[in-house]
């Protein structure tokens, strides 16, 4: 008989569409069912701007406290929603395969960021994406707006915004691609990290004796590593900065297998002041085909099992360009642009 999973998520029509694609994958095997658990956070209660109400961590601390009371086994996040912080008693379990990252623009008139008119409204509740929409366009009144998906939408209409800003990642899941006139070069609106992709979480140590046999050989298949490296890189940026939400800071990483027989992960990031007056750009590649005679791996294999950050030999590698592209910007002066500092303890 199977073994019942219980899932926590948030509520939102964006939520339950990625926990239900984690839900078919763990019960994809035969040998689990998935019960989808509602978890309300105070994201989802409280009104006004992300930042003011402490950060992204407003979504995903009630789903947190759910997983340590055992309400739940894993709970399903945005991994951009993630304090980059270690949490004591919950792992990273999986990373699944990531979506398209990209910033989208969704506007009135199949407008993009060049052809929109003087002055025009557009809404974002993102300081990264007001910041470099100001780079690109200072002529631009940018608007913070929160709320789900549709109700951002249906805010693009005459005498209200005339374009809002949205995550391509979650405008595909939901089936509204539709709606997009540009998708945003990076190189002008760099991602947030971890943007695209879902994070799994369980309670730790996330081993197959504490997750029990089935889960653990499920998530260790839902799990890509790919994904994971590219995530990594970024969030270890993020964490070597202090940087939270109210931080317009961008990161992308991405593995280059363009050379098969020598991979690199490379990291985009920028750090950029609130009102887009200045910013600082840098970027930087590893090797992931390093000779280390004690990685015990083959490279980049399909599944490295249930994911507990520093357990996979590669996780090294992120780490440090991670920390290479964060210490550049640092020395570059990037403190004086926006609110960030270094912090040297280990992400793990």
């Amino acid at each position: 008989m199977p073994t019942t999973v219980r899932i926590g998520t948030r509520a939102s029509a964006l939520a339950l569409t990625q926990t239900g694609h984690v839900a078919t994958a763990l019960s994809s095997a035969g040998t689990l069912d998935a019960e989808i658990v509602h978890v309300r956070t105070d994201g989802d209660r409280l009104t006004g701007s992300l930042s003011a109400l402490g950060g992204t961590g407003v979504f995903v601390t009630a789903l947190r406290d759910a997983l340590l009371a055992g309400d739940v086994d894993v709970a399903v996040h945005s991994l951009k929603d993630l304090p980059t912080a270690p949490m004591q008693g919950i792992s990273l379990g999986a990373v699944p395969p990531r979506e398209d990252p990209r910033d989208v623009l969704c506007a009135r008139e199949g407008w993009t960021i060049a052809t929109l008119p003087t002055g025009a409204r557009v809404g974002t509740g993102s300081p990264r994406r007001k910041a470099q929409l100001l780079a690109a366009r200072p002529d631009l009144d940018v608007v913070d707006i929160r709320g789900n998906v549709d109700t951002r939408l249906g805010r693009v209409a005459p005498g209200d915004l005339d374009a809002v800003i949205l995550a391509r990642a979650g405008l595909a899941r939901l089936g509204r691609l539709d709606a997009v006139t540009e998708v945003i070069d990076p190189a002008v609106m760099t991602p947030a990290p971890g943007q695209g992709a879902l994070g799994v979480e369980v309670r730790s140590p996330g081993t197959v004796e504490s997750l029990g046999e089935d889960l653990a050989a499920a998530l260790a298949a839902l799990d890509d590593p790919r994904s994971r490296l590219a995530v990594f890189a970024e969030r270890t940026l993020l964490f070597c900065l202090e940087a939270g939400c109210a931080a317009p800071v961008g990161a992308l990483a991405w593995i280059d297998e363009t050379t098969p027989d020598d991979p690199r992960l490379t990291l985009d990031a920028v750090v950029i002041s609130l009102d887009g007056s200045a910013q600082l750009r840098r970027s930087g590649s590893v090797r992931l085909n390093t000779p280390q005679k004690d990685l015990g791996h083959p490279l980049l294999p399909t599944t490295l099992g249930p994911v507990v950050y520093g357990k996979s030999p590669y996780d090294d590698l992120a780490i440090a360009l991670g920390r290479a592209i964060a210490d550049d910007l640092l020395a570059s002066g990037a403190a004086a642009i926006a609110d960030i500092g270094p912090r040297t303890a280990d992400l793990r």
